[in-house]
């Protein structure tokens, strides 16, 4: 283990006829081949330590390395023989101290579900220290891995002595996928040197225990696969730790670890969390939006399409599980919500700039108007083409944003009874002048009106259509998400119907041909249950597709009642 890690010392080696380790240690490493994964060792007090008395406490040691490892390492002294097998009665437990479903599924299910362990459970190496023997067997030389086997191999019979024998070679060969690994290491050092191992240079040791070292080492870095859950996603160092707290808690309780149970937890814990880190993500990016308020739709839509599309993204990286759509739903509608706050905060800072702007532009006619300029005999003529410079200075003025024509539009009404005033003062127009210039006036004000409602229409459209495009790219990443998980269930199944063809192949050439007919059976059910999944995958992807299609209506209508639109 220590090699594992690249060191010399680190887990205590022990050299006395005291236990060391207690409960299970662990340590993390980079992983020496393998950019971006860690490598997590963990080492398990010795099992059977006459010093505890407390063979319970064993058990569930053991069942923590097998819920928590990819790949489990056993090791023991000496040979494989069926002392050493016997020893490993934990393994024969394991069917009663761990459970796939929920205890709420029907018992003849539970009894169904001891061959589907293979889909979970880790793959087993056994690892045999101070080997003095020769690798024959019947005369013939053999390899290590044909050695494990030769010691699994089951008798025939129906006898209890043949039972109990066949038992525990059976469940590994039930629970473990094949193919299983060993590998036989001679004693480290000379007899008076096994007392200071961790202080021994490397020189000092058998070549031979450095030549198994170095396979042994090779074969974990380059086999062992990275820890998954249930259902094939990947384990990273925060799920590890909250699955370690879920199985330690549920053992203390004094129930029975769940895998289905730990997934669930486990995916409302990281769902959770995804929603969180993918709406952070969307903040984030907008956030640089608002530093340039105001800005025209084309602007704000493309930015919330562009980081919704990667909050999404990160929310698919980081979920899983996520069947009934519950968590994107809330991503959506905190994504919403936050938006359509954006779009109150942008029309704000373009009335505010726009407003600015006109009394700005305005001051110098409210500075004639009070000096008079326009009371006098053609005056209306002057005040219409001034403030026709002034609207045609405010129109080619840029990035005045969502409101530049409503504002306009309500600003001109604003100043409606100032222009009627000063027409009907005017001297110099006659009462049909008055009439055609009220008469223009009106138009003037109408077709300004038209503007503002074209903005607004154009708004809507483009609005509405960054929204479908949202909505496809969300459907497209969730469709992406759902393929994954069903390929990593995919994969299970595969690893699991092959390593029990092996095992049919195996009890075939050996003449067990009932418990290759079992086998048979078993590998039926595990190609039915694979061909169901794509079939129920499906089942659960088209309503949450739906579920998003429905929500786009409703979100929309209700930006378009913020913004005061009319759906077009």
């Amino acid at each position: 283990m220590n090699r594992l890690a690249g060191q010399q010392s680190g887990f205590d080696l022990g050299n006395t006829i005291e236990s060391k380790t207690k409960g299970i240690w662990m340590w993390c490493v980079p992983h020496p081949y393998k950019e971006g994964h860690t490598l997590v060792l963990l080492d398990t007090e010795g099992l059977g330590d006459v010093a505890k008395g407390d063979s319970k406490n064993d058990s569930w040691i053991f069942c923590l390395a097998v819920l928590l490892s990819s790949t489990l390492v056993y090791n023991s002294r000496g040979t494989i023989d069926n002392t050493a097998v016997e020893k490993l009665h934990y393994v024969a437990e394991l069917a009663e101290n761990i459970k796939i479903r929920s205890t709420e599924v029907a018992d003849e299910e539970e009894e169904e579900e001891d061959f589907k362990f293979v889909q979970f459970f880790p793959s087993f190496t056994w690892v045999v220290r101070d080997f003095t023997l020769e690798l024959v067997i019947e005369g013939n030389r053999v390899t290590e891995d044909e050695y494990l086997e030769f010691a699994l191999q089951l008798k025939k019979g129906m006898s209890k002595k043949v039972s109990d024998y066949n038992l525990p070679r059976q469940c590994i060969r039930n629970y473990f996928p094949s193919p299983r690994k060993c590998f036989v290491f001679p004693s480290p050092a000379s007899p008076e040197n096994m007392t200071r191992l961790e202080s021994l240079q490397e020189r000092d040791l058998v070549p031979d225990f450095l030549e198994v070292t170095g396979r042994f080492c090779d074969h974990i870095f380059h086999n062992s696969v990275v820890k998954t859950v249930k259902g094939g996603h990947g384990v990273t160092g925060k799920l590890l730790g909250h699955l370690v707290k879920i199985y330690v808690d549920t053992i203390n309780s004094g129930k029975v670890p769940c895998l289905d149970n730990a997934v669930v937890t486990l995916a409302n814990l990281e769902n959770q969390t995804a929603v969180q880190e993918a709406l952070k993500t969307y903040q984030t990016g907008m956030e640089k939006m608002k530093n340039k308020f105001p800005v025209n739709v084309e602007d704000i839509t493309s930015e919330h399409q562009k980081f919704s599309s990667l909050a999404t993204s990160e929310f698919m990286k980081l979920s899983f599980k996520d069947e009934k759509g519950e968590y994107l739903k809330k991503l959506k509608e905190a994504i919403d919500e936050y938006y359509v706050g954006l779009l109150q905060e942008n029309e704000m800072a373009s009335e505010k700039k726009c407003r600015d702007l006109l009394k700005n532009l305005f001051s110098d006619m409210n500075k004639w108007l009070q000096e008079g300029k326009y009371s006098q005999s053609g005056g209306y003529e002057l005040y219409c083409r001034d403030r026709d410079t002034v609207v045609e200075q405010y129109r080619r003025e840029p990035n005045k944003g969502v409101l530049a024509e409503a504002v306009l539009n309500e600003f001109l009404n604003e100043r409606g009874p100032e222009a009627n005033s000063i027409l009907y003062t005017d001297t110099k127009l006659t009462e049909n002048d008055r009439m055609f210039q009220e008469e223009k006036e009106k138009n003037a004000l109408l077709e300004q009106k038209y503007k503002e409602q074209e903005e607004k229409r154009m708004e809507s459209e483009r609005m509405l259509q960054a929204e479908k495009e949202r909505q496809q790219d969300q459907m497209r990443q969730m469709q992406e998400k759902f393929n994954k998980e069903l390929e990593q269930q995919k994969q299970e199944m595969d690893r699991a119907i092959e390593s029990k063809l092996k095992e049919r192949e195996e009890m075939l050439k050996k003449g067990f041909s009932e418990k290759a007919d079992l086998l048979n059976e078993e590998i039926a059910n595990l190609k039915k249950e694979k061909e169901s999944s794509g079939g129920l995958m499906k089942e659960v992807v088209t309503p949450i597709l739906g579920t998003l299609a429905e929500i786009l209506p409703a979100i929309l209508n209700y930006k378009v009642l913020m913004k005061g639109l009319k759906r077009i």
